[in-house]
């Protein structure tokens, strides 16, 4: 048996068009042009991409966006740091719920 996630499906990301070719082509358009500068520049918008890929915990996204940042001249240390500064506000978020489970506890206990 293979891997759930296959490295090479990324490469194969255009045959989800096949079906549905004008939703895919307005898709691609829009997301190429959410990298294209402008008041952040590429090399930026990849880096806060590959975060995100790591927070939604995506390989696919991992795999492109860690290419895309070396294509933009990064390295394992930028890489890293923005791995660390998404996996905390992750944490974050995931802490900050434990207000939540607190509220409900006090209504039920009191």
């Amino acid at each position: 048996m293979g891997d759930y996630y296959n490295s090479n499906d990324l490469g194969r990301f255009g045959e989800i068009g096949k079906t549905k070719p004008e939703l895919f082509k307005k898709f691609m358009d829009w997301y190429q042009a959410t990298l294209e500068a402008g008041s952040l520049t590429k090399r930026e918008k990849v880096l806060i991409g590959l975060g995100v890929a790591h927070v939604i915990q995506c390989p696919y996204c991992i795999d492109a966006f860690t290419r895309e940042c070396i294509a933009e001249g990064m390295d394992m240390d930028h890489i890293t740091e923005a791995i660390h500064t998404a996996s905390a506000v992750r944490g974050g978020a995931a802490l900050i719920h434990g207000l939540q489970a607190g509220n409900v506890a006090e209504k039920i206990l009191l």
